[in-house]
């Protein structure tokens, strides 16, 4: 048996309607699993379960809302008849300087990129242990690994993301069931249209990157696809950093020989 396939698996993916979310949920299909798509955009959603071939279920919820999670997972497993996989991706992003940063603001984005994982997984869990072999992956990013000026209340919330998948880990490993979280650098999505038109922004990016580039949203798919699958059946508690080498390395030359 091939073990990067998915074949037969059912997964739910958060924050699928655009960017790395709707590459991660083509990825699981590709590798064989049907896929439940969440997002607050249902046309979005719509869009890319017409990309896929095994049979999406399309589940429109703002997961912001604490009674969402536990809402979405029950309307998953109806669909679905059970999991496998759980790719907890939906995220707000913030970038203001903390003087300027709010009690509302904060709450935000503690709401979607803490919360929400957390009760969706937690509702998940049981039906994850059922299947023998599931897999939750998380999305962190690299301003959980290296400071990035003005996210202080972002970095903090994928600060918590990672400590929430190491527990998850040590929870849940003598079970079977793995977690594991998937850090990415700076993805070419349409968040980052407005930003890269400032001169020296692609330049500047592209220096801190050890691969000279910036990541493609398939980049990120295809490790969260390796995380979920048998391949990684012995991989739990990691935060991996797709980030082309951006929070490892350092070059003090800035790209000069």
């Amino acid at each position: 048996m091939d073990p990067f396939s998915l074949a037969g698996s059912r997964a739910l993916v958060t924050g699928a309607s655009r960017g790395i979310g709707a590459a991660i949920a083509r990825a699981l299909d590709r590798a064989g699993a049907r896929v439940a798509l969440v997002a607050r955009d249902r046309a979005g959603l719509e869009s890319v379960a017409g990309s896929l071939a095994n049979d999406p279920v399309v589940i429109p919820a703002d997961l912001g809302d604490p009674a969402r999670p536990r809402e979405v997972a029950a309307r998953a497993l109806e669909a679905l008849g059970g999991l496998e996989v759980l790719v907890n991706n939906a995220a707000l992003a913030a970038r203001l300087d903390t003087a300027d940063t709010d009690a509302a603001l904060i709450d935000q984005l503690y709401a979607v990129n803490v919360r929400a994982p957390l009760l969706l997984s937690g509702a998940l869990i049981p039906a994850l242990l059922e299947s023998g072999r599931g897999a939750i992956v998380n999305l962190s990013s690299v301003s959980a690994l290296v400071g990035t000026p003005r996210r202080a209340a972002y970095a903090a919330t994928k600060g918590a993301i990672d400590a929430m998948t190491r527990s998850l880990a040590m929870e849940l490993g003598p079970q079977g069931l793995r977690v594991n979280s998937v850090a990415p650098g700076v993805v070419d999505t349409a968040m980052w249209e407005r930003n890269k038109k400032v001169p020296g922004v692609v330049e500047g990016i592209e220096a801190q990157t050890a691969l000279r580039r910036w990541a493609e949203p398939e980049d990120v798919a295809d490790v969260v696809v390796f995380l979920a699958s048998p391949a990684a059946r012995f991989v739990t508690g990691e935060t991996v950093a797709a980030d082309g080498g951006m929070a490892r390395t350092l070059d003090i030359y800035g790209g000069a020989v």
